[in-house]
Parts: C-alpha cells; structure tokens; sequence
C-alpha cells in the first residue's frame, strides 16, 4: 500500500496507474471484467486484508508494525521484525518496542486494517471517479464492507476451531464470551483451543482445559453451552477432534524460545536450537510420523515468569 502512497505523493498519475493494472493483472485479474475496475481492485483488496487479519488473529498472531508499507496489496503480510503470538489472551496486549501507545494491540488490528486501506482508497480516488464526491461516496461504500467480511471470516474461523460444521446465530455470543472467559481467566490462547481439540467420550471437559484459567468458574458455565451446541452439529466425535486438530496448532514460535535460540546463536555461536525450532515448526498441527522426537512436547509450553518475553523488536 505504501507504494501506491508513494505514487500518489509524487503527483505520478502514470506510475499510479501502472500499479493498479499491475495489480489486477497479478493478483486479481476478475477486477478487469468489471465496469470500474479500480473500484474493483479496491474491493477485492479490502476483501482480502479483512480475510487476512481474521485468520492470523485466529491463531493468536500480533503483526506489531501495521503501517501501510508493510501491508501488502495481495493479501499477504510482510515485515515480521516485531510481530509475536499471544500466550495468554489479553486483546490489549502488544509487544512491538516502537507501539508505545498500544496501536497495533492485538484487537486493534481490524482498526488499524481499516485506517490503512483508506490511506489506499485516497490514492485511488482520481482513477475511481473524475469527480471528487462520487470517488469520495464509491470507496467509503467498499470500505464499509470491510467489517461484515472480517465478522464473517473470523467468525468462520473460531467455528473451525471449536469443531462446529454448521451455523446457528448464537455461534457468535458462544464464541466472544469464551474469549472473555479467557482474558478473565489469563488462559494460553493456543492450549485452551489445542486442549479443546481432545474432546472426551463422555463429553466432560478435556483434562487439562480448567488448569490453564486462574478462575474456571466461567469456563464451567461456557462449557455447558457448548456442549448443547455440540448436540446439534451432526459429526462424529472422531471427526470433530480430527477436524480441531488440523486447526487448533499444537506448536506456536513462541517469543520466549524465539528468544532463547537468538540468544543461543548470538551469545553462543549454537545454531542448534535454532534448527530444532524450525524443525518443530514445520509440523504445527500434526506432527508427521516418524518426525517428532524426545523433547518437543516442551515446546508447546507457555513461558515461565522469568521467560517472559515483554518486547520485541525490528531486529528480531
């Protein structure tokens, strides 16, 4: 997006267009068929940053630096210097050394999503409409859309991730007051989903699954809900663990054994932490058989208080 800022600072109407055919020739070719066509790119890419955010926080992931030249028109992500995975859900919390005021906290990231594609909407507005005031009208429709397909995306997303197949409108409330229970309770965002995931036959809640809340009492009350929600979604428990255990990541790069293999490698010259980081890694969900070895079942730990990783930096 910054490029595009950059074109436009310049006063470069060629350079400008130029991106935006780029652009739809390269990622999103459909936008070429339609009657405005830079109005189009500019949907397809609000549709795509909201589908975006919505699967990375689905895994408890912080970007860190959301400015625009680091969110790319493709719907991908780049620059992960200062970006970091939740251990306990807190949607206020941020870890970037440069985010002094919380900006790019984990639930801040559909706002600062939201900023940045108008930063990109203002670039486009001569290319959308000669005239300033239905350029202006065209794109804040388009923006406007940005939330119902995030709701839609990451509603979809936590559905998956508690082994639900169908949809009831109460699958919402279900899902935001399990994670209010969580922030209540100081729960491992990835061990409450991961623990989950291990549903018993007889339906109690999995072993494990109350150690990780400081007060469980919500989680008991949630529980309940969610297994009447369970009687009616038609899969087998068999399916339904199978399903959660390819969404529900067993292995996160934790920030305190990012930590621990810089320190190894910069203070030590030891790159073998490093290699077995990146070896548990490529295997999140379902470790592959034959592929995990003694010692990985540490690595889905959550940090000691002394490990705890309050910042992080370009650098890292």
């Amino acid at each position: 997006m910054g490029t595009f800022q950059y074109a436009a600072a310049r006063g470069d109407a060629e350079a400008l267009v130029g991106l935006a055919e780029h652009v739809i020739a390269r990622h999103f070719p459909a936008a070429a068929d339609a009657d405005n066509r830079y109005l189009a790119l500019f949907d397809h890419v609000v549709r795509a940053q909201a589908r975006l955010v919505a699967h990375w926080m689905s895994l408890g992931f912080i970007h860190g630096v959301m400015n625009t030249d680091n969110m790319a028109i493709s719907g991908e992500t780049i620059d992960y210097g200062p970006c970091a995975f939740l251990d306990t859900y807190d949607p206020a919390k941020e870890f970037s050394s440069i985010d002094e005021l919380g900006r790019y906290a984990f639930g801040n990231q559909p706002r600062v999503a939201v900023w940045n594609l108008a930063r990109l909407a203002e670039t486009l507005l001569p290319l959308i409409d000669q005239n300033p005031d239905r350029a202006v009208a065209a794109a804040q429709e388009v923006l406007g859309g940005f939330k119902q397909v995030f709701e839609e995306a990451h509603l979809n997303r936590m559905r998956a991730k508690l082994g639900l197949t169908t949809e009831v409108p109460e699958d919402a409330g279900l899902v935001e007051d399990l994670l209010e229970a969580m922030r209540e309770g100081e729960a491992d965002f990835t061990l409450t989903f991961r623990n989950l995931s291990r549903l018993p036959a007889d339906e109690s809640a999995p072993a494990g699954l109350a150690d990780l809340f400081s007060d469980p009492r919500r989680l008991e009350v949630w529980y309940d809900r969610y297994k009447a929600r369970l009687l009616q979604d038609p899969v087998s428990l068999q399916e339904r663990a199978r399903a959660m255990l390819e969404v529900n990541p067993r292995f996160i790069p934790r920030n305190h054994r990012i930590e621990a293999v810089i320190r190894a490698a910069v203070d030590d010259g030891d790159y073998a932490p490093f290699h077995d980081l990146v070896r548990v890694l490529a295997t999140p969900f379902l470790p592959t058989p034959g592929s995990e070895q003694p010692g990985d079942a540490a690595y889905e730990a959550p940090p000691r208080p002394d490990e705890e990783v309050l910042r992080t930096f370009c650098g890292t």
